[in-house]
């Protein structure tokens, strides 16, 4: 477990980068064209940049991102 302290101005910066973050991996999830494994990688990568967002972010905007943890299959 390591600790950081960040100032008022870092801790909105990392706010807005983990944001931005989960919108683009929501983005690639919903993308079709994308192979099935590369899209299993993300949501992973997804799991893991949400419960560091989840550590600070008040409950409204936690909503915003929440999943069910499922991601539209391919149809072949």
């Amino acid at each position: 477990m390591l600790g950081m302290l960040f100032n008022e101005k870092e801790c909105k910066e990392l706010d807005y980068v983990l944001r931005k973050e989960l919108d683009e991996m929501l983005l690639d999830l919903s993308d079709q064209r994308l192979d099935q494994n590369i899209r299993h990688a993300i949501a992973n990568r997804y799991k893991t940049v949400f419960r560091m967002y989840a550590r600070f972010a008040p409950q409204k905007e936690l909503s915003k991102y929440a999943r069910n943890g499922k991601f539209p299959q391919t149809k072949h």
